[in-house]
């Protein structure tokens, strides 16, 4: 009897560890990223009355005669299943959508979280700014002109600069593209004004200066006459003040070329070649590419004391293509500048991140550039993992080490800004599993009482 009352207990006590993982999830049921844990059951040794026998001649089997001791706590499971997902509006609010976890440092130490309501301290630093962890990942770093992000390194602090600045660019390169009109009529010497405008295609596009000036591109399209297929393009910066910009353009230099080319085309329309006012010819393949150069207005002056000079690339497209590139058919003109790469100064204004954890910044002069990208790990078996309060993980001797990478690669889930993961506790299945905890932890009460009860019968014996 006294073997069941120590069991009846074991029964109460482990209910009560049930009931108490039961209570942390249904008061965890708001909190973003919390993953609910189960309690599993297990009985404990058994005491053997009788030792099993084996069958002989005579007689077949016995069976052993084992009396249990009680149950015990198994496990206590945190369960990772995709909690729902909560739209909030707000940039720094990131989602994870699939396994994985965020990665945040507290000194040295890394934590774990599925918790990404993150926020920016006024340095910057995109933290948790609920205890101040720092959220990690790699910081974009120009190379060859273009910000890169190089994921193979060890992850670091991630820094939004707001309002800093993104330095002027001059055009480097501009590209045309789409069509001339076929039937422009050719201009006659002694042409009248209107003739020479009905005649003229004038196209305009915004260049930029190295101070981040803007500047008009004006490159102006004539039919040469007596030559059907070619065209006379008239290039000039700032034609207001073309005596001042003196703009030349040519194949490969700019070095005593005029501000004119001519440019022609096969019977199909399509760009076969251009020549340059010095007689030089493009390659019969490949992207058509003539230089440019302006004097920039206010500048100081090279070494020679010669006025400064800035330099450009003007594509026309590809012979051959009829892919922005310039073409000639019978339709209505349209060839214009369609891309340059200058700009003015700005300054950030905003970020955003997208489904790769990839932070843009986007700046005041239109530009868009990469700042960082968030960091993501993932564990051999995430099950394993310790609490660390605050909705965070830790690494255990049984989790293994981090697998650290970026979203969607090697296992690990996507990202979505502007929301975040709800908790994964379900009040249908806490409440059913309270009912099932309760008349567990009453049953083994009554075992007790019960056993009690009969104690007190056979003490009485002796009455």
């Amino acid at each position: 009897m006294m073997r069941s009352l120590y069991s009846g207990v074991s029964g109460l006590q482990n209910h009560q560890t049930r009931m108490d993982v039961i209570g942390n999830n249904v008061s965890n049921v708001n909190t973003t990223g919390f993953k609910r844990g189960r309690v599993n059951f297990q009985d404990m040794i058994s005491q053997q009355l009788q030792g099993a026998a084996k069958p002989t001649e005579e007689k077949g089997g016995v069976n052993p005669k084992e009396v249990g001791l009680g149950m015990t706590v198994a496990a206590i499971d945190t369960v990772f299943t995709q909690g729902n997902l909560q739209s909030t509006g707000i940039s720094t609010d990131i989602a994870i959508q699939g396994n994985g976890f965020f990665i945040e440092k507290n000194g040295e130490n890394s934590l774990y979280t599925r918790a990404g309501a993150f926020g920016v301290d006024k340095d910057g630093t995109l933290v948790n700014p609920a205890n101040g962890y720092k959220v990690q990942g790699w910081m974009a770093r120009e190379l060859n002109g273009e910000m890169v992000v190089q994921t193979a390194a060890t992850p670091t602090d991630l820094t939004i600069p707001v309002g800093s600045k993104d330095p002027a660019k001059a055009t480097q390169n501009v590209k045309f593209a789409c069509n001339l009109n076929k039937n422009t009529p050719e201009i006659q010497e002694g042409a009248t004004e209107a003739e020479i405008a009905k005649g003229t295609w004038n196209t305009e596009f915004k260049v930029y200066d190295s101070f981040g000036n803007q500047h008009m591109l004006s490159v102006n399209f004539t039919r040469v006459t007596g030559q059907p297929n070619q065209w006379r393009a008239h290039v000039q910066v700032d034609p207001e003040n073309a005596e001042f910009t003196q703009t030349r353009i040519g194949l490969g230099t700019t070095d005593g070329v005029e501000d004119t080319f001519i440019v022609q085309f096969d019977n199909t329309g399509t760009l076969q070649s251009v020549t340059d006012s010095a007689g030089n010819v493009s390659n019969p393949e490949g992207e058509i590419i003539l230089q440019a150069s302006f004097t920039v207005p206010d500048s100081n002056p090279d070494a020679d004391g010669n006025p400064y000079r800035q330099t450009m690339n003007i594509s026309m497209g590809t012979i051959g293509s009829q892919i922005n590139t310039v073409t000639q058919s019978a339709s209505q003109s349209s060839t214009k500048a369609f891309s340059q790469d200058g700009y003015t100064m700005g300054y950030l204004e905003n970020f955003k991140i997208d489904s790769t954890g990839t932070i843009t910044g986007v700046y005041s002069n239109g530009t868009n550039r990469t700042i960082g990208q968030l960091a993501m790990a993932t564990f051999t078996n995430q099950s394993g993992l310790e609490k660390a309060g605050d909705t965070n993980f830790k690494e255990s001797i049984n989790s293994g080490i981090a697998n650290i990478g970026v979203s969607g690669v090697a296992g690990k889930g996507t990202l979505l800004a502007g929301a975040l993961e709800m908790s994964n506790v379900d009040l249908t299945e806490q409440f059913t599993d309270m009912i099932v905890t309760q008349r567990g932890f009453q049953a083994n009460s009554k075992t007790i009482t019960t056993a009690d009860t009969l104690l007190e019968t056979v003490l009485s014996l002796k009455r």
